[in-house]
């Protein structure tokens, strides 16, 4: 009677070499979320539940200085778990100071993604999960940016006059930095933690406001890549869903701020 062999046997091959391989970790994620009297329209619950469902994910609020309840809200909410966070500056330095100081917080526990989130929610928080993935599936991305177009089949809702007035900072801030870049100031980002982007929030913003051009142009300073080349690094995510909530801190006067901090920024 012929022996029987099994195919294991008969190529060789032991059960622990044809066992799967194991899933990678996944990449945690650490998230500024900027608030400057924010009391009003700042949903907590959103984020903790958000950030409970998600082992990977963590928050930092940072109080830039606000005179109502927020720093009261957030501290409250960083009571409920160890990731969340809450830091606060003593007085209002601007969206970009928050900003850069939250992300030298996170940077301390060494997370694979940083980024920042506007406490609005105008960009739906399962975005982050949304730009997470462009990262796996793209490991030479650093930057990944939400993208508001108007697109059949989205909700970008937008101030007709913001909206034109984007247009045609887009267009002045892509000639500058010779990238086509279509939204610089969406405030939905993630960064990969690369030396790179440490060194890009090592020093202060010249702009309160605009200082997500800034990113793009001391990564680019700091790039060695062509800018026909950028793509392979830096990813424009159009959004499905971004609706325009009242309460925006930006004033006419911040405006006209912008523009000159631009020329300060192509001068540097």
């Amino acid at each position: 009677m012929p022996e029987t062999i099994n195919a294991t046997e008969q190529s060789g091959a032991t059960d622990h070499e044809y066992a799967a391989e194991p899933s990678p970790a996944p990449l945690r994620v650490a998230v500024v979320v900027p608030c400057y009297n924010e009391a009003g329209r700042l949903d907590v619950d959103a984020f903790a539940q958000f950030e409970k469902e998600r082992p990977w994910l963590s928050f930092v609020f940072v109080n830039d200085g606000s005179s109502d309840s927020t720093g009261d809200l957030i501290a409250a909410v960083a009571q409920r778990s160890d990731r969340i966070r809450a830091l606060s500056l003593e007085h209002n330095q601007g969206k970009a100071e928050a900003v850069r100081q939250g992300i030298l917080a996170t940077l301390e526990d060494s997370p694979e993604l940083v980024g920042f989130w506007d406490a609005d929610l105008a960009t739906p928080l399962a975005d982050i999960g949304s730009f997470r993935r462009c990262f796996e599936e793209q490991p030479e991305l650093e930057i990944v940016m939400g993208s508001r177009v108007r697109l059949l089949g989205r909700q970008i809702e937008r101030h007709a006059v913001r909206h034109y007035v984007g247009r045609v900072a887009a267009s002045v801030v892509s000639t500058m930095l010779g990238i086509p870049v279509y939204d610089t100031q969406c405030g939905a980002k993630l960064l990969r933690t690369t030396p790179r982007v440490r060194r890009i929030f090592g020093e202060p913003f010249i702009s309160r406001w605009i200082f997500d051009v800034e990113i793009l142009a001391r990564w680019l300073g700091e790039s060695e890549h062509d800018s026909s080349d950028v793509g392979r690094f830096i990813l424009e995510v159009p959004l499905q869903r971004w609706i325009d909530v009242a309460g925006s801190k930006v004033r006419a006067k911040d405006v006209l701020e912008a523009a000159g901090d631009l020329w300060k920024i192509h001068r540097r």
